[in-house]
């Protein structure tokens, strides 16, 4: 089942990047989503996701979305973060999945999966 937006059109970067860039247009917020000021609103909002966590033991983090409240804060500042790392791949002209693929890509070769100490096999 693929996940859509209220209008039911499928959801995809570049729909939500569109509808991003409609919503602060609407608004006249164009000259402030600057990639400074992009960086710097994602970074806040990536912190307020990590003060959810702040002080939970590793089983309580585990169960946080258990309870309907602490999963909409963080349903609510996960969206927040992706929405500004959205917007500031758009300034930036990076195309987000190409970025993510290609560091994956970079990464399998610099950390080859083999049995190490590291691995729940030893």
């Amino acid at each position: 089942m693929t996940d859509t937006t209220d209008d039911k059109r499928p959801l995809d970067v570049a729909t939500l990047q569109t509808r991003l860039a409609r919503f602060a247009a609407a608004r006249n917020w164009e000259p402030f989503h600057t990639p400074k000021n992009l960086a710097v609103a994602l970074s806040v909002e990536a912190a307020e996701l990590v003060e959810i966590f702040q002080w939970l033991t590793p089983e309580q983090s585990e169960r946080v979305m258990d309870d309907p409240g602490s999963a909409h804060r963080v349903e609510d500042e996960v969206a927040d973060v992706l929405a500004y790392l959205l917007q500031l791949c758009e300034v930036l002209g990076i195309d987000a999945l190409a970025a993510l693929a290609a560091k994956i890509d970079r990464n399998e070769s610099r950390f080859p999966a083999t049995a190490d100490r590291h691995s729940p096999e030893s």
